[in-house]
């Protein structure tokens, strides 16, 4: 995780740091010791030749570097630029005079696995930088008409590969950003991006068989709003200590829009292409000590499938698809927040999908929907970043938390004229592992209502894909746990546990 953020976060500033209305004069010596002392606490090490002048500095060869190593291998990764010049503009601020062409290298030397280099170019065109503020209060604005990046070389285990065994090309259009920084106990950043389209190609080849695989697409209206606060000194390898130093970071990323084509080959699974669209997309990040939180959805969603091992074209649209997850990362002795959440709604299949095992349309074709939504408290008994401690789950029979708590906020299926909902709510007693087998014991209950279920039976039966006699056994176990409700072939259904460990459904005990 830490790789990730570094080469991102860390890049972006690097290569196009930004600002806005000057507050009070400021030199071009004070902008350069920022950017000095921000990459050093992002843990780059800053080199380059620094020339002095009467309202300016500049930059040559200047080089930012930052290494990992870890129990699976060592990485590195470089960002070189020829020069840049920080020029005061008589008006409080400072121009910052980026290159149009700087590189990116990074190598990666795995523990077992091949060694990896590759050098990517960034290109900009017209790019236009200035900071103002005051020292530790200071804002930058970056604008560019295009900015391009590009996979210039890649070498694995000491061999070169071409541009026809890999392709790595994606190209940003009018780009503005904003990012304000000040520097107290810890440097809180806050910035606002927006790219008006990304047109991106990727490829691989394998060299030793036919095996190819490629995607070309597009995105529209980017917009990404996010803040956090960066530790001044410490160890950017270890994201416990970051998160236990007060590091955070919350990050907002949405599209109006995007599409891409994709291909691939394989001598095992066969060819195929795929197409698809979308209306807009968003992906929510954020990482502190609250936990890890992670939800990413697409709206209008629209989607092609051909593929050499089936006779048919695969055609599917959602209104959303999304997935959100809150994770708890450190430990602690008090209960802990976490939820997971998936949407997939309006989903449709083309009637070419539905006729291979529906051919009479004897299933409503409707839309279907499939709602998910689960939180709960928990306790965290490991810091899971700590790769001392994490080691202790490969022990047998350690647990990395208790479970305290479980809501079922929101349950939804509803497919081929057949509806189930349902909520509620658990409590666990951790105390307490015999009842259920190793399982803390629940209390609660959850409330289900099924709409449709016997008329779905019947068609099945009709349809010859369920025998009658199973058909019957699931009469039986709906009789079992569920009693009639309002409404034609709606049943209602209240499973419990209660303080004894006792599991009734709808007050009649069945455990």
């Amino acid at each position: 995780m830490s790789r990730i953020s570094h080469f991102f976060s860390g890049t972006a500033v690097a290569l196009c740091l930004p600002a806005t209305a000057a507050l009070a004069d400021l030199t071009a010596e004070e902008v350069w010791a920022d950017w000095q002392s921000y990459m050093s606490s992002a843990g780059y090490t800053v080199t380059g030749s620094e020339t002095i002048g009467s309202g300016s500095v500049s930059v040559s060869d200047m080089m930012l570097n930052v290494e990992f190593a870890d129990d699976t291998g060592a990485s590195d990764f470089k960002v070189v630029l020829e020069s840049i010049n920080f020029v005061e503009q008589g008006d409080g601020s400072v121009a910052i005079e980026l290159p149009a062409n700087s590189t990116m290298n990074m190598s990666f030397q795995p523990e077992t696995g091949e060694d990896v280099t590759l050098a990517i170019d960034f290109n900009q065109t017209a790019p236009n930088m200035v900071a103002s503020g005051d020292p530790g209060d200071l804002t930058y604005t970056y604008a560019a008409d295009a900015a391009r990046i590009a996979l210039q070389s890649l070498t694995i285990d000491g061999v070169s590969v071409g541009p026809e065994i890999a392709k790595l090309d994606m190209t940003m259009t009018n780009l503005t950003q904003v990012v304000q920084t000040t520097v107290g106990d810890l440097r809180t950043m806050s910035q606002n991006m927006e790219v008006e389209s990304v047109d991106y190609d990727f490829a691989f080849k394998d060299p030793e068989s036919d095996d190819m695989f490629q995607i070309i697409g597009t995105m529209s209206g980017l917009k990404l709003d996010g803040t956090g606060d960066l530790p001044i000194d410490t160890d950017v390898q270890d994201v416990n200590a970051m998160l236990n130093d007060g590091f955070q970071a919350d990050a907002s990323f949405t599209t109006t829009g995007g599409s891409y084509d994709m291909s691939f080959s394989s001598e095992t699974d066969g060819n195929g292409t795929a197409n698809a669209t979308s209306t807009g997309a968003k992906f929510d990040i954020s990482i502190g000590p609250d936990g890890l939180l992670y939800d990413v959805a697409q709206s209008g969603v629209d989607m092609n499938v051909l593929l050499t091992e089936l006779p048919l074209p695969l055609s599917f649209s959602a209104a959303e698809i999304g997935t959100r997850f809150l994770l708890p990362l450190q430990k602690s002795n008090e209960e802990q927040d976490f939820g997971m959440a998936v949407t997939l709604s309006d989903f449709s299949m083309s009637d070419a999908i539905w006729s291979l095992f529906d051919p009479t349309s004897q299933l409503p074709r409707d839309p279907a929907t499939l709602l998910v939504d689960l939180s709960g408290k928990a306790k965290v008994l490991f810091d899971f970043l700590d790769p001392t401690q994490a080691a202790v789950l490969d022990e047998p029979d350690t647990a990395p938390g208790e479970l305290n708590a479980l809501t079922i906020n929101k349950l939804e299926l509803d497919v081929v004229g057949t509806r189930l909902t349902g909520a509620g709510d658990f409590v666990f007693d951790n105390s307490d592992l015999v009842t259920f087998d190793g399982m803390p014991r629940p209390e609660g209950a959850v409330d289900l209502t099924l709409v449709g279920g016997n008329g779905l039976l019947d068609k099945l039966v009709g349809m010859g894909l369920l025998p009658e006699d199973q058909a019957m056994g699931a009469r039986m176990m709906m009789g079992l746990f569920a009693v009639p409700g309002e409404g034609e072939d709606t049943l209602n259904s209240k499973i419990e546990v209660n303080d004894e460990g006792h599991v009734l459904a709808n007050g009649q005990r069945i455990r």
